[in-house]
Parts: structure tokens; C-alpha cells; sequence
């Protein structure tokens, strides 16, 4: 019960963030003229190592904004990171899109572009290198970045896997 206590208390503590990536128009065609809807590519985060995405659909844009959010709050993740970068190199996969996301020196910062760049800050990585290849829609970058993540794992992780201590070497 007191597990669950601190959990509790450590999540009001870092409340979650959410930004919009993207705002999509889509309109239908009827006999009295056109009907737009709006479409919302949201991302949820604490910058502490949890991110989320979340897509909605509305009839107008602050309505399809508030359901991204929920549905990003629906799917959050929890990433290890290594400090303030990812762990190792990792390359992120959805439909066409590749990215390629790689450990980078303290001071870098996020060199990423909008799409990737949303979802690395929300998720709390500050030094990180990325590459995009392929398609450079938003929907398919923040899906590709989160796969990217989705993928990493830490080496206290990965030791007791496979049963073994591992000894890292820090580059920087």
C-alpha cells in the first residue's frame, strides 16, 4: 500500500505535459456545401521518462485536441533512459519511415526534427542525435520515433536477461 502511496504522490509531483504535433483538415462534400472535421496528433509527457501518443478525430479543432490527449494518456510508455540521452542506438520503424535514434554527448541537446523532436522532449531525452529516412509525414514520424523507443533497454535490464554482469564503457 505505501508502493502504491509514493507512486501516487510521485506522479502529481511531475504532472503530465502535452503538446500538439499536428492539426489535419479534412472536409466532405454534401448537397448544402462542405463539412470540415479536424483531425489531432498529440503527445503526452512527464520529461521523466514516460511519453505518450494519442490521434483523435472532432468536429472542431479544441475537441479533436482534448480526445488526442486522453488517448495519449491511454498509451503511455515508460522509456529507460541513460542520464539525460537514450542508452544505445536504436532505429525506430512504421510503415516507410525509418528513423535512427543514437546516444548523444552531455550539451547536444535534441537535434531532431518538430515531429521526433515533440515526442523525444516529452519523453525526457535532452541529448540525442535522430535521422529520418523514408516518409516525413508527422503521423508516421511519431509513430516510428515511439517504436524507436519502445525498443530500448538499459543494461541492468539486459544483464538480468540474460543472466550475466555487464560492464559498460562511457565514451564521454
Amino acid at each position: 500500500m505505501a508502493e502504491q502511496a509514493v507512486k501516487f504522490i510521485e506522479q502529481q509531483e511531475r504532472p503530465f505535459e502535452d503538446t500538439t504535433v499536428k492539426i489535419y483538415r479534412s472536409s466532405k462534400v454534401v448537397k448544402g456545401g462542405r463539412n470540415f472535421s479536424f483531425e489531432a496528433l498529440v503527445v503526452v509527457g512527464d520529461r521523466n521518462g514516460t511519453v505518450g501518443i494519442g490521434y483523435a478525430k472532432a468536429n472542431e479543432v479544441p475537441n479533436s485536441v482534448e480526445k488526442g490527449i486522453k488517448d495519449a494518456k491511454k498509451s503511455l510508455h515508460k522509456i529507460p533512459l541513460d542520464g539525460r540521452t537514450v542508452p544505445h542506438q536504436v532505429v525506430g520503424k512504421f510503415g516507410s519511415t525509418r528513423i535512427i535514434i543514437l546516444p548523444a554527448s552531455p550539451g547536444t541537446g535534441v537535434i531532431a526534427g518538430s515531429s521526433a523532436r515533440a515526442v523525444l522532449e516529452y519523453a525526457g531525452v535532452m541529448d540525442v542525435l535522430t535521422k529520418v529516412y523514408g516518409s516525413t509525414s508527422a503521423k508516421n514520424v511519431v509513430k516510428a520515433t515511439m517504436n524507436g523507443l519502445m525498443k530500448l533497454r538499459n543494461k541492468d535490464t539486459v544483464a538480468a536477461r540474460r543472466g550475466v554482469e555487464i560492464d559498460v564503457v562511457k565514451r564521454w
